[in-house]
């Protein structure tokens, strides 16, 4: 989302002083007088959910595919029923959901959260089935530093059949998040706001992931990065064998905190270089449209965006679906 904005998003279920404190030394390292936890080596596989295999540094894969869908933050003027018809719409069939968001159903009064009601759990199910879209990840939200608050959170997303969770924790928590992570199944993706947020460089991410398993990594916000003067292609190579999900956004600007979005291959983050990198990276995860302009009536320029990344990533022999 675009600075001014983040704040209120991820103080849902977080501190939002917490937010913008520096990261602490040492991630997924153990504390001292703590029992460690063996961790990953280094570009060794490791189990995913389906009996696939993830390593650090993935080899590019002949078959590669990706996902396009849309962070439903693109239309926080709407409810989420109203965002799930928006995807279909734009005929795509994925969709990462934010706390916070009227849900839309019966229940005037609902919003979509971790903590709403089984009937509006049900409601959303089906919503979303009818529409033939899937919910795929779900942030950015907070995940605190007790475990049992962070089991809500991972409870609500198994039921609902979600992979990635979108945060930004406190870098001390991650040893307990990285043990859920296995324990559920999921994966948790650091998310980057803008300077001075707590991830907002890719070398403050790999400094806290140090230690983690794979199921780790970064939610590689290509905007923020943009706004803050951090070149996206360099981030991503940086983040080689770590990037789990993405925000992708294509601004007018490079190094302003005011850019704002334009359709993709038409601003200043060269998309085509930015997708050929991954594909290098043999990267098969989720790219979310957060499109965070003219938010009444994005449709057109998110037609666009979608018809961008299908040609260039036909024209680099990757599938999308």
């Amino acid at each position: 989302m675009h600075p001014g904005e983040h704040i209120a998003r991820i103080g849902i279920g977080m501190g939002v002083a917490g937010m913008l404190l520096a990261t602490a030394a040492w991630g997924c390292r153990t504390p001292a007088g703590a029992e460690a936890e063996p961790a990953a080596p280094a570009r060794k596989a490791a189990a995913v959910p389906g009996g696939k295999k993830e390593t650090d540094t993935p080899a590019p894969r002949k078959d590669l595919e990706w996902r396009l869908g849309v962070q439903a933050w693109t239309f926080n003027r709407f409810t989420f029923f109203e965002a799930v018809d928006k995807v279909k719409s734009l005929g795509l069939h994925w969709i990462e959901a934010y706390p916070g968001q009227k849900l839309g159903g019966t229940d005037e009064k609902a919003v979509f959260h971790h903590d709403m009601p089984a009937a509006a759990r049900e409601e959303a199910k089906k919503k979303l089935a009818e529409a033939g879209v899937r919910l795929v990840n779900y942030g950015v939200v907070g995940l605190p530093g007790d475990e049992a608050g962070c089991r809500k959170v991972f409870d609500f997303a198994k039921e609902m059949g979600i992979e990635t969770i979108v945060s930004e924790p406190a870098p001390a928590s991650l040893p307990m998040i990285d043990r859920l992570c296995k324990e559920y199944g999921l994966r948790v993706a650091l998310h980057n706001h803008p300077r001075p947020a707590r991830y907002w460089s890719p070398d403050i991410v790999l400094k806290a992931v140090k230690g983690c398993s794979p199921r780790i990594g970064a939610c590689a916000d290509t905007g923020h990065w943009m706004r803050s003067g951090v070149p996206p292609l360099e981030a991503l190579k940086k983040l080689e064998g770590r990037i789990v999900s993405f925000h992708f956004k294509d601004l007018n600007a490079f190094g302003d905190m005011k850019a704002h979005d334009v359709p993709w291959g038409t601003g200043k983050a060269d998309v085509k270089a930015l997708l050929a990198e991954m594909k290098r990276q043999g990267f098969s995860g989720v790219f979310s449209i957060e499109y965070e302009y003219h938010w009444e009536n994005s449709l057109p320029e998110l037609k666009a965006c979608a018809a961008c990344f299908k040609k260039t990533a036909a024209a680099l022999g990757v599938k999308v679906r």
